[in-house]
């Protein structure tokens, strides 16, 4: 048991070591993109199976917070709202090693809204289902042997900012620019789109649990 548990302690160093983004970077441009709402809503979660606790406002802060960090480097001039329903977690607790190592999940819906139509680009949500990846992984013992609750929901928003972003560079016609463009202003006055719902949580909560 001591070997695998020294196996496990070695992966996760160099999973650790792993090299990070530089997020303090200007990104190379999308378009007219520039992230205006940021809305993350969890007031309908569905916590896993022995999944540790956490609250609503944590999970809608670390959301925003991640997305905010990636995607405010956009300096577009048009204006784009994300709607985040975050539909189910797990923060893993530390399990048995080798035989169980629990591992987190979070799933996601998102909606881009356009500022300038007032309408979403997306007529379905897109869903993400984002575990903690390879740099965070704890092979063999499981990340809740060395993580705080926090850190892991810290790397789970992490990795849906990151997919979110990847998924709007998938779709670049979404912010191409428009003939006679003038930069549109933003405060946190401006109107928020409709606030987004869920259209699928019992398929989220399915997941989750399973």
């Amino acid at each position: 048991m001591m070997r695998f548990l020294m196996i496990g302690l070695a992966a996760f160093t160099l999973a650790a070591c792993a090299t990070e983004e530089d997020l303090t970077l200007p990104p190379e441009p999308l378009g007219q993109f520039r992230l205006g709402h940021n809305i993350a809503i969890a007031d309908n979660v569905t916590r896993g199976p022995f999944s540790r606790s956490f609250t609503e406002v944590q999970l809608e802060a670390s959301v925003q917070n991640a997305v905010a960090k990636r995607l405010r480097r956009y300096d577009g001039d048009g204006l784009y709202h994300l709607g985040i329903v975050v539909g189910g977690v797990v923060l893993a607790q530390p399990g048995i090693p080798v035989v169980y190592a629990p591992r987190s999940t979070m799933i996601v819906d998102v909606t881009v809204f356009d500022n300038f139509t007032q309408q979403k680009l997306n007529e379905e949500p897109f869903r993400i289902v984002a575990g903690e990846g390879i740099r965070n992984a704890v092979p063999i013992l499981g990340s809740g042997y060395v993580r705080s609750p926090e850190e892991q929901l810290e790397n789970l928003s992490e990795n849906v900012a990151r997919r979110i972003e990847q998924w709007l560079r998938e779709n670049p016609e979404w912010f191409a620019p428009r003939p006679g463009q003038v930069r549109v202003p933003y405060t946190i006055a401006t109107p928020a789109p409709p606030l987004p719902a869920s259209e699928s949580d019992t398929a989220a909560a399915e997941t989750v649990a399973n």
